[in-house]
């Protein structure tokens, strides 16, 4: 008898569907194989078999001995992961008889399956989701740990199923098991901002606050510089504090990557405040970037819509700096193998932070400085000038006195007061670039746009005429000056970019400071 069950195969952030053919009949003589899988499937896929084979003995089914063929089409697709058990061994169990069948055409069913018929959570549900509504399934059978996952998906009844035993309920239509009931828009609004850092609780530090603002306001790229214990990492952790909330297409699709990358728990179904990820030094360019034999996101996917903040930025490898470049400029990144090309989304703002020097003491208020000559300079080579040049905001982070830390004063402003007037920014470029597509923010300008938008007065263009050619910026640093004036005159409310907001802008480039590092 032939049955046909569905399943998914995930290809990046997106899911495509594959039919589960099983054929079984013709005996089979004592010793011989009697089961062979076709259709490109990894060792994974054909280790299934022994897991389906003890899990339906064990729950009380039979696994007779006739020569049972599985066919995973399109055969051109390589199928990879263990979630095609389920759908195997309901596919076993219909064509040998033992189940109904006619319900299994309505549903996607993924899952792996133990030994003991129970199922363990497998990665992918969202986008799997997504392509079952699409494909017009009336529903999707799942390990019950990725039921929340897939639920954000409207119109599909999703089956979260503890066993194999569930899943047959679902598939004989038993009143038992329901379908999972999941305000998706209800859970997303109560917990937007659920961050357990605020800006309240920085003391001092009120020109970096202004610095991270801006930031924030104009999606701008920065590098914070300072001594060691300066407050670098506290700073850059609350940023995603004051950025503008996620809307619910941003969540859905930062979801996506979480899904695929397999970070979402049972509890977290929905990502609802933007990503901050944090690589260590020493991750390689394809930990960073993404890729392996069988793609997976990177660290710059997984900050999409949100911040990658890297630390210490002299320590990481120039070469894992140096794949940054291409995806900062068109914020998605291709990995490309033989037999597939894969596109992950990588709208990120770069935040980093460095030590001014070795010792870390350079340019220190109090603390002399120990590196020797050349040193400095030395160091900070060790991030190339066009990295440099994509990251708009460098800005001086100075110690924090002890009056400052011991003033029991409550901040002045929290997170949400910063939050406002960044909000408000960015709603003046949303009309601004209502007609341009995937423009959101004044840091995404291209140069032919920059002309347009950043038009400046005859003493802006002396002051900047000025900087350019004391300071031998390059062109793309221009235009880094122009984008940040643009955003300080919006957060200002003001239409023109005036003098002062230029001024705040050049201030911003301490690192491309003639003298800077001796």
């Amino acid at each position: 008898m032939l049955v046909k069950t569905y399943a998914s195969a995930v290809q990046g952030v997106e899911a495509q569907q594959i039919t589960v053919e099983v054929n079984s009949g013709g005996q089979v003589a004592a010793g011989k194989q009697f089961y062979f899988m076709v259709g490109l499937p990894d060792n994974a896929v054909k280790e299934g078999f022994q897991r389906i084979e003890a899990a339906i003995k064990n729950v009380g089914f039979k696994m007779p001995r006739l020569k049972i063929v599985v066919n995973l089409a399109p055969a051109d697709i390589r199928k990879e992961g263990s979630a095609y058990d389920l759908p195997i061994a309901l596919g076993i169990l219909a064509a040998t008889g033992q189940i109904p069948k006619e319900k299994l055409e309505d549903y996607v069913i993924m899952g792996e399956l133990s030994l003991d018929g129970s199922l363990r959570p497998i990665k992918g549900s969202l986008p799997i989701s997504i392509e079952a509504r699409r494909s017009g399934f009336k529903g999707f059978i799942l390990p019950k740990q990725n039921a929340k996952e897939a639920a954000i998906v409207n119109d599909l009844e999703v089956f979260g199923v503890k066993s194999l035993v569930e899943a047959i309920d679902v598939i004989s239509e038993s009143p038992k098991i329901k379908p999972l009931d999941y305000d998706t828009r209800d859970i997303f609004f109560h917990s937007q901002n659920d961050y357990q850092v605020d800006f309240s609780d920085v003391k001092g530090q009120e020109n970096i606050k202004r610095a991270l603002e801006l930031a924030a306001a104009g999606g701008h790229n920065a590098i914070l510089i300072g001594p060691p214990g300066a407050g670098k990492t506290m700073l850059a952790r609350r940023l995603p504090t004051i950025l503008p909330p996620l809307n619910l297409h941003e969540a859905l699709d930062t979801t996506k990557i979480h899904s695929v990358a397999g970070l979402l728990t049972s509890e977290s179904s929905l990502v609802t405040t933007r990503p901050f990820r944090s690589p260590h030094h020493t991750v390689s360019d394809v930990a960073l970037v993404g890729g392996g034999s069988n793609p997976n996101p990177g660290e710059i996917s997984l900050a999409h819509n949100g911040v990658l903040f890297l630390d210490e930025l002299p320590e990481f490898k120039r070469a894992v700096l140096e794949v940054l470049r291409q995806p900062m400029e068109q914020r998605r990144v291709t990995i490309s193998r033989a037999r597939v090309t894969v596109d992950y989304p990588s709208s990120f703002m770069l935040i980093a932070s460095m030590n001014p020097c070795p010792c870390g003491y350079y340019n220190h208020p109090e603390k002399e400085c120990v590196c020797g000559p050349g040193v400095v300079k030395k160091y900070l080579n060790k991030i190339s000038g066009p990295l440099l040049d994509r990251i708009d905001l460098h800005v001086e982070v100075t110690p924090v006195s002890y009056d400052e830390l011991s003033d029991q004063t409550p901040a002045q402003e929290s997170s949400a007061d910063i939050a406002e007037r960044v909000v408000n920014a960015r709603k003046i470029q949303e009309e601004r670039f209502k007609d341009h597509k995937n423009i959101y923010a004044n840091a995404q300008m291209p140069s032919n746009m920059v002309k347009q938008v950043c038009q400046i007065n005859q003493a802006g263009t002396v002051l900047l005429k000025t900087a350019m050619t004391k300071l031998q910026l390059s062109a793309r640093a221009y235009d880094r000056i122009l984008k940040v004036a643009r955003t300080a005159a919006d957060l200002a409310g003001s239409e023109n970019i005036l003098i002062e907001h230029l001024a705040e802008a050049i201030q911003y480039r301490s690192l491309d400071r003639e003298g800077w590092a001796g």
